[in-house]
């Protein structure tokens, strides 16, 4: 179980890299450990390409580093994973990435509304991704600033820096990361097609109602 886990943690690192979420050693990625109040998360400053299960490390909730091999250390931005997980019961893995577009708007602190179906995926109980305020990478100030966000949204953007997606699992979470990109580039293109004026974006209560269609349930 836990090695399928940490299989699928390098796999999203490395695909996310691939596609140009992240770049440059960039963006961190997590996921609880069933059962227990640890979590795996990758190490800070090693390509995602090299990364093998042996560089992972693990963690408590309360921060602890409870194994890391030797010349390596948790991402910088793990107290940022803990506080959501602290916040979050239901999250059970994180994604932060540096998506162009999505970061764009972040960089100008500017939510972005659900303008396409896929953000029907994304847990935005006011209908729109938050930001959360700007605060200096790897600090306390960070962590702090995405709690209250993320009780609104799976999708965060944070203020100048980039995105964080939750989920129910790590592809769960990538999944997320890869809409956010997809209806941020899709909003910017609505705003230059409209000379700046904003689209029409769905209600909650709309995108509250999709449901996966029950005939194919069965």
């Amino acid at each position: 179980m836990n090695e399928e886990l940490k299989k699928e943690l390098l796999e999203v690192a490395r695909q996310a890299q691939r596609i140009g979420l992240c770049k440059h050693k960039s963006g961190n990625f997590s996921v609880r450990i069933p059962g227990t109040n640890k979590l795996y998360v990758t190490p800070s400053a090693i390509d995602r390409e090299e990364l093998t299960e042996d560089d992972l490390c693990i963690m408590d909730l309360d921060g602890n580093v409870l194994y890391h091999k030797e010349g390596v250390k948790p991402s910088s931005e793990t107290m940022m994973h803990l506080e959501i997980y602290k916040e979050r019961e239901d999250v059970k893995a994180i994604v932060h990435t540096h998506s162009k577009m999505a970061t764009a708007f972040a960089v100008l602190a500017k939510p972005i509304p659900g303008v396409i179906f896929e953000a029907a995926t994304l847990g935005l109980k006011e209908g729109y991704v938050p930001v959360a305020k700007y605060a200096r990478p790897g600090t306390v100030e960070l962590s702090k600033s995405v709690i209250e966000p993320i009780r609104i949204s799976d999708m965060v953007l944070l203020e100048k820096h980039g995105v964080v997606a939750v989920g129910c699992d790590i592809k769960d979470a990538f999944l997320k990361a890869q809409y956010v990109e997809e209806i941020a580039e899709i909003y910017y293109m609505t705003l230059m097609i409209n000379k700046g004026v904003e689209p029409p974006r769905f209600s909650v209560e709309e995108l509250n109602k999709w449901k996966y269609p029950e005939k194919f349930s069965k």
